[in-house]
């Protein structure tokens, strides 16, 4: 089978995270789990990055020398867009766009394959169990962008907002870090985290994009595990 790398730029809700923050994972860093052998995953995701700070800090640019034809580039970012501090913040329908533009002209004249994925639902609970969207016009213009470009987008907001949704407000604190004082060792005094993950709630979220693949007519389609 053909060997594919699959690039993966974003924020912390994607990142690869130690052993020393267990049970804390992101998805892209199980990511690899449904996939065949052929099919290399490389996370660059990266905490507390926006789409601004990713390539202030030339981490594009390394991305950019090692990607090639028939590759994958998924762009995750959004969390941190919205942050008011000069070295990540973007506007929605201006910055945000030109940014992601830059994820997808480089995937493209390296002959790869861009997918936009917009950003992750927060466990952020209302009334009702129903959820607050915590991302504004971000996912919009992200959207925007991707007809625009004419480029594969993967709406991870809206089907990770269904997930919470249907397991409900008490339930998808399994999706997230939320532990009782002693209860996880690397937590010893408790924590109630709505936007990190635990490994439980990162293969979830992973499979939400893996199902979304499966529906796409592509070379990575194919090599998407049977079982899991």
């Amino acid at each position: 089978m053909e060997q594919i790398k699959v690039f993966m730029v974003g924020d912390s809700t994607m990142t690869n995270y130690e052993a020393d923050v267990a049970p804390r994972a992101g998805w892209g860093q199980v990511f690899n789990t449904y996939f065949e052998p052929n099919i290399s995953i490389l996370n660059a995701a990266s905490s507390g990055r926006s789409s601004k700070s990713f390539i202030d800090e030339k981490k594009l640019e390394k991305i950019a020398s090692e990607i090639g034809e028939n590759d994958y580039l998924f762009i995750q970012f959004g969390h941190n867009d919205q942050k008011t501090d000069e070295e990540r913040h973007t506007e929605p329908f201006t910055t945000y766009k030109s940014y992601l533009s830059q994820y997808i002209n480089t995937a493209i004249e390296k002959q790869a394959i861009p997918i936009l994925i917009t950003p992750v639902q927060r466990r952020s609970c209302g009334v009702n169990g129903k959820l607050h969207d915590t991302h504004g016009e971000y996912p919009i213009a992200m959207k925007e962008l991707a007809e625009e470009c004419n480029v594969l987008l993967i709406d991870l907001g809206s089907k990770s907002k269904s997930l919470l949704e249907n397991i409900g407000p008490e339930k998808s604190k399994q999706l997230y870090l939320w532990y009782n004082p002693s209860e996880e060792p690397n937590y010893p005094e408790g924590v109630q985290d709505d936007t990190h993950f635990s490994l439980v709630g990162a293969h979830l979220i992973a499979r939400l994009i893996v199902d979304e693949l499966k529906t796409m007519n592509l070379s990575l389609s194919s090599s998407i595990k049977d079982k899991w």
